[in-house]
């Protein structure tokens, strides 16, 4: 197979997967009613934590930088923070373990506004777990964002998506097109859309 229809493949897949998420009408429904929750609860003073490893960090970082600058209106910026902090993670890593690198980080932060989106491809970070169960015990709402059928965070969610996709890259890709829906909605939800 030569390089380009290699290349040729790996479109198709994306198109592939994206196509079935496009299918999914509740996937459009849940994205307008996190967004709806998650205004309601920007316009309480509430914010947005966002985690994920890897890769799903960089898109935590992406969907916060979105909320906080703009996406596609000029508007109030709307308050997120994505768990990225070199000093935090190496600490709390090296003090208690990578496990704990999440948790520690959303019970310092989170409070009964607040919703905590995570990440997982798999769906079996332990360290995403934590947070998971850290946003419970401060009264915060927990999205997810899944993959490979959602592992053991498949029921652990307020709300919960679990993409389609074999492979990292490919469960990343939607990920990050449902989060710029997202951003999309919640702006729309504000009135600025």
């Amino acid at each position: 197979m030569s390089e380009a229809a290699r290349v040729q493949t790996e479109f198709a897949e994306a198109a592939r997967v994206a196509a079935l998420l496009a299918a999914d009408h509740q996937s459009a429904e849940r994205v307008a009613r996190v967004a709806h929750d998650i205004a309601a609860r920007a316009a309480r003073g509430g914010k947005v934590l966002a985690v994920g490893n890897g890769g799903s960090c960089a898109d935590a970082v992406h969907f916060c930088e979105e909320l906080t600058g703009r996406y596609r209106k000029d508007r109030p910026p709307i308050a997120a923070i994505a768990c990225s902090d070199a000093g935090h993670i190496t600490c709390t890593a090296n003090d208690f373990g990578f496990d704990r690198v999440f948790s520690r980080w959303v019970e310092a932060l989170a409070g009964p506004q607040d919703t905590l989106l995570a990440l997982s491809t798999s769906g079996n970070s332990r360290n995403i777990a934590g947070a998971v169960e850290a946003a419970r015990s401060k009264g915060a709402r927990v999205v997810l964002l899944l993959g490979k059928g959602g592992g053991t965070l498949a029921e652990a969610g307020d709300e919960t998506w679990i993409v389609p996709g074999d492979t990292a890259d490919r469960i990343q890709e939607l990920h990050m097109l449902i989060l710029h829906s997202l951003v999309g909605a919640i702006e729309h939800a504000l009135g600025v859309a």
